[in-house]
């Protein structure tokens, strides 16, 4: 059998490792703001005792799909997305500052503004809170302003501004979570030159027919790895045969 074996049972799991990543993308293709995985396979010579001729493939995530998805009107006063290149600053599960595209905002009951999945969003000074009002905008440069409760338009006010950031994605590492966080482990600065589109959303950049067409020929090349490993045992099995006789 020589190496056939490990080569085709390592491909089998290596498929399985893509179509994970897959599965991964095509489950987000309706979050907003969602950046694709990216999987890429590699070839790495098998080593060992005998003539290297053998060859197995290496799957790896080589990082996110930077591309911007579509946008969607939605008319919400709290829903917000980027324009071009930049992230909303959120407050993550470990109270520490992480980066999200997604502009689907919620007032909770105590006033605090939040994403969608219950994150704080963060200001210029911490978590942004909503005093009550009769209307809220958010401003292109991510300024918030209200009419109090029970007055009229002539005192509207601005009550604080969501903080923005652009510090480049090369700068950027995404956690399991969905949210980005700099590699160095510092908070980017605020960068005012980001620019938010209010009553608007951005949708996933997954490219939900293409990721349907590589789950069919994952799974097809999972199955050629399945008979592979087939006719190793075959080959096997003819060889003690051979032995015996």
């Amino acid at each position: 059998m020589d190496k056939f074996l490990y080569v085709a049972m390592s491909g089998a799991k290596e498929t399985l490792r893509a179509q994970t990543a897959n599965s991964h993308n095509l489950a987000n293709a309706s979050t907003n703001g969602f950046r694709a995985d990216l999987s890429a396979f590699q070839s790495r010579a098998v080593v060992g005792s005998g003539y290297a001729s053998r060859v197995y493939a290496q799957n790896s995530t080589t990082g996110w799909d930077q591309s911007v998805g579509a946008q969607m009107f939605t008319g919400r006063d709290l829903d917000v997305a980027i324009q071009g290149d930049g992230f909303i600053a959120v407050q993550a599960r470990d109270g520490k500052e992480a980066y999200t595209r997604a502009g689907d905002l919620i007032v909770d009951a105590n006033g605090q503004l939040m994403t969608k999945t219950g994150l704080p969003v963060l200001g210029d000074g911490g978590p942004v809170s909503i005093p009550p009002n009769n209307s809220l905008a958010i401003a292109p440069d991510g300024s918030i302003s209200i009419v109090p409760q029970g007055q009229g338009a002539e005192t509207t006010a601005t009550i604080g501004r969501i903080k923005t950031v652009n510090p480049g994605n090369a700068q950027l590492d995404r956690g399991e979570d969905g949210l980005f966080r700099m590699r160095d482990g510092s908070d980017a600065p605020a960068d005012a030159n980001v620019r938010l589109a209010s009553g608007a959303l951005e949708a996933s950049n997954v490219n939900a027919a293409a990721s349907m067409v590589n789950m069919i020929e994952l799974a097809r090349n999972f199955e050629l790895q399945i008979k592979a490993i087939k006719t190793a045992e075959d080959n096997g099995a003819a060889s003690s045969q051979l032995l015996r006789t």
